[in-house]
């Protein structure tokens, strides 16, 4: 048994002072309040839930600031992406994807959802990522990506083709082959309407039933052009059509929707994954966040791209879109964008993101003292701390970084310089 001694703590039913939470193999087993540590490890500040990455492409990391100053659109920084994805081998990408996982751990990331589609009709690439989480401490969601063609009735070319596995059946042959364990859990997700034909779209919904399916949806305008011109449908028209819109579904980026296309999304209960810091940086747009959580559907965050790694950034970064795009402030409260941030239902982990007794043991200690979050209530620290205010990350009971050091994998700095060099080189 482990003891932490919490000097404030977000309960679900709010934050409260003098918390003890006693831990035994990985599981939260007691939660109470006592005036006093005793012999339990103590934690200063406020302590959150683990953070849920919901959604993350581990090699875009490596654009980092080698892109943000080229002007154009979205679609020109694709071409640097097809690059990059151009020159990763499996040993090359498990030493990337281990130095970004090591970023979210000393972020308060304890729970990642990666959106994998880098494939070459095998599972190595994606095992290479399994090991990735594991060296890193954090749990994984591996969401295996069918991607089978270029854009609407376009072939796939190029580096696609390191994409695809030709058919939806052989996709989902090879993702059969991938086993949960431990730490990681096996998803699927359809890259886009843009990726898999409408013929194709409900064999994929339907290929896993019971583990969480992600979709890339509506990023870009001109993805919607597109789909109304080839199917005479918006892409959330035509995933519904194709059964894809469920409880257990994530559209990601929702960012130029309908009003029907929301009442669709919302209805179905369907997910909405948000990453507003990539969606600032691509030039995205600003999607109907609130109105999306207003129809019903839950709302997660991610980091995509990596332009930054830093999950109280993304959920302040939500609430400022959301001030900008309609001129009022606290369009969602604190407690809110703290259901966003540890919203692991949506990667597959529905027991995990609440400090109660059987959930896993993974929490976040944010400091109260420092040149930013100096004054704040703990119940607003979402809303003032960085990654940088991080101090102690537990997942399954066990301290995992400290004061943005990884505890096992050291200098998260020096782990991303020499695996982005050597890619570059």
């Amino acid at each position: 048994m482990t003891g932490y001694w919490c000097e404030h703590a977000w309960l679900p039913g709010g934050v409260a002072a003098g918390v003890l939470i006693e831990v035994a193999n990985g599981v939260i087993t007691s939660v109470s309040t006592v005036d006093a540590p005793g012999d339990a490890t103590r934690l200063s500040g406020v302590v959150l839930p683990g953070f849920a990455n919901a959604h993350s492409h581990a090699f875009h990391r490596a654009l980092r600031g080698r892109t943000h100053g080229d002007g154009g659109t979205f679609w020109t920084w694709r071409e640097g992406m097809y690059a990059l994805a151009g020159k990763l081998t499996p040993d090359s990408y498990l030493r990337l994807a281990r130095a970004v996982y090591a970023e979210m751990a000393v972020a308060g990331v304890t729970c990642a959802g990666e959106f994998h589609y880098l494939h070459d009709r095998s599972n190595e690439m994606g095992e290479a990522l399994r090991q990735a989480a594991a060296d890193a401490g954090i749990r994984l969601t591996l969401l295996d990506t069918c991607y089978l063609a270029g854009g609407i009735d376009t072939p796939v070319q190029g580096v696609q083709e390191r994409f695809t596995d030709g058919t939806a059946e052989a996709w989902a042959a090879r993702v059969a082959l991938l086993r949960d364990d431990a730490t990681t859990r096996i998803g699927a997700a359809i890259h886009s309407v843009r990726a898999v034909p409408r013929a194709a779209l409900a064999e994929v919904a339907s290929a896993f039933p019971d583990r969480p399916l992600h979709v890339h949806l509506s990023e870009q305008p001109a993805e919607n052009e597109a789909c109304l011109a080839a199917y005479g449908r918006t892409p959330t028209e035509l995933l519904h059509e194709a059964g894809a819109l469920t409880p257990r579904t994530t559209a990601v980026h929702a960012t130029h929707l309908s009003t029907k296309d929301i009442e669709l999304l919302g209805g179905s209960r369907t997910g909405a994954c948000f990453c507003p810091s990539t969606e600032a940086d691509l030039a995205d747009g600003i999607g109907p966040a609130r109105e999306l959580v207003d129809a019903g559907s839950p709302l997660s965050l991610g980091s995509d791209q990596h332009a930054v790694i830093d999950p109280l950034l993304e959920s302040r970064a939500l609430e400022h879109g959301e001030r900008l795009r309609t001129g009022r402030r606290g369009r969602f409260a604190p407690a809110e964008l703290m259901a966003a941030l540890t919203n692991h239902a949506s990667v597959g982990w529905p027991e995990a993101g609440r400090l109660a007794v059987g959930a896993p043991a993974d929490f976040v200690a944010v400091r109260l003292d420092s040149a930013r979050t100096a004054g704040s209530l703990p119940a607003q620290v979402v809303l003032t701390a960085t990654a940088s205010d991080v101090a102690v990350v537990v997942v399954a009971g066990r301290v995992i970084a400290r004061d943005g050091v990884h505890e096992t994998l050291g200098d998260v700095g020096k782990l991303s310089t020499e695996a982005i060099e050597e890619l570059w080189a």
